[in-house]
């Protein structure tokens, strides 16, 4: 993690690209082919609890993923009359190679002593919030949400 007066503008730009720009350009390339096709659709953005909720230290990326989350309600509206549902799936801590680099021990005990469940997640249980979003049937009157898969994470405070 890099303090915020010392992020590097490639370093800023970069997660950027990736995090927010990369999902905008998608979701002009998908949108524009089923609004043209008049197919009714379900796009599934990937955003992060610290999009949420500011975690310290990760300001560019914080700022991306609550960008996605803004983006999609925005989408989700504009799209909406087109039978077009926009989402935004939304993990708690879920152990990949990216966050391994920023939670140290007293990080990781900080973290489980605020996730209700006492755990962090395991990638298979994104599955269940996936599919109902997009199901036709039992996702079809879901739209704009942020979808949060994080064994309680989000629901704590001080």
């Amino acid at each position: 993690p890099t303090p915020f007066l010392e992020i590097p503008e490639d370093e800023y730009q970069r997660i950027i690209d990736t995090n927010l720009s990369a999902v905008f350009r998608a979701c002009q390339v998908f949108g524009k082919y089923f609004i043209e096709e008049g197919r009714a659709a379900s796009i599934i953005n990937l955003g992060s609890i610290s999009g949420l909720n500011p975690l310290s230290r990760v300001f560019t990326y914080s700022a991306s993923k609550a960008a996605v989350h803004n983006l999609t309600r925005n989408l989700a509206r504009e799209w909406a009359d087109k039978d077009i549902r926009v989402n935004t799936l939304v993990p708690g801590f879920f152990p990949a190679e990216q966050n391994r680099k920023v939670l140290d021990e007293s990080r990781v005990l900080d973290i489980l002593r605020s996730t209700p469940a006492s755990r962090f997640g395991n990638a298979e249980e994104l599955i269940g919030a996936t599919l109902l979003l997009a199901s036709p049937v039992a996702g079809s009157f879901i739209t704009g949400i942020e979808m949060v898969v994080d064994g309680g994470f989000n629901a704590m405070s001080i």
